[in-house]
């Protein structure tokens, strides 16, 4: 018997199916509404667009600040958040993943939805640096002498544009509110307490988890076509601090199934959902082996 059930379909729809307080916890990474990671999300456009390595609209690619990613990104995850909040248990805890500029969008879209926003998490990583200096512009400026633009530069050196290197990704950290005490829910629902004997240093669980990209090399396969996938071991980690063995993990945007392989290694149930056929069977492929 599969201890995990997968769906090829659109989450807002795929969840609405889900029974009522029928789900342990929620780890999860939707797109983040930024420079083309939308609901209209092309990975093959996105890759091209990164290869390039060039800017948008005058800014460098990641940096094309537009107010409206944030409107459209809470937009999109409110009604999703009231339908994490009806299948999640009393108690039960809800991870989702974000980008910096627009992690208070996410946990708006949670708050309102009636969550208890317990913390911000960070996925401690070595990111590449992106920032641009501004030479390129000076040197097309019609309205500088040649000496002007070289003061200028020589003034700049060392100034580039607001992208310090990446090297934390938030989480925000979401509680289902509890049934009421901890221990009363606890002896009701099974959940709302997390493990302090799980660690990821030998040190009591801390807020900043520190897990190399290059993991994800040996995540079940040796390449992985996606984007954005996550570690499983940093997965691995939350499912063991925020549920118990046999407990169900959902993951509404599935992608290449790594929260998925966290949780089916770690003794877990899941189920997961992905809209992109791609994806799905991707997931399908990695979840059939580490359910063996």
């Amino acid at each position: 018997m599969k201890n995990y059930k997968i769906y090829n379909a659109d989450c807002q729809v795929a969840i609405k199916k889900l029974p009522d307080n029928s789900v342990d916890c929620i780890i999860t990474d939707p797109p983040y509404f930024i420079d083309g990671m939308g609901d209209d999300w092309n990975d093959e456009k996105l890759n091209k667009s990164a290869s390039k390595g060039t800017v948008i609209g005058g800014l460098p690619v990641g940096m094309k600040f537009d107010r409206k990613q944030g409107e459209n990104l809470q937009k999109f995850l409110e009604p999703l958040c009231g339908e994490f909040m009806r299948v999640l248990k009393p108690g039960g805890f809800c991870v989702v993943f974000s980008q910096g500029r627009l992690y208070h969008r996410t946990a708006i879209a949670l708050d309102l939805a009636g969550f208890e926003v317990r913390d911000l998490l960070g996925w401690r990583y070595e990111g590449q640096a992106k920032a641009f200096s501004q030479n390129h512009f000076i040197l097309k400026n019609k309205n500088m002498t040649e000496d002007e633009k070289q003061a200028l530069i020589a003034e700049l050196e060392g100034w580039k544009t607001p992208q310090l290197k990446p090297q934390i990704e938030p989480m925000v950290l979401a509680q289902k509110p509890r049934e009421g005490t901890f221990v009363e829910n606890y002896q009701k629902w099974g959940v709302g307490l997390v493990n302090t004997k799980e660690t990821l240093d030998g040190m009591f669980p801390g807020t900043v988890m520190e897990v190399s990209k290059k993991t994800r090399a040996n995540d079940f396969d040796e390449k992985i076509e996606h984007m954005t996938v996550k570690p499983v071991e940093l997965i691995s980690h939350l499912v063991r601090l925020l549920t118990r063995e046999g407990q169900t993990v959902l993951d509404p945007f599935m992608g290449s199934g790594s929260h998925g392989v966290a949780a089916l290694v770690n003794s877990r149930k899941f189920i997961g959902i992905e809209i992109e056929k791609k994806y799905f069977n991707i997931s399908k492929k990695r979840l059939e082996g580490a359910s063996k």
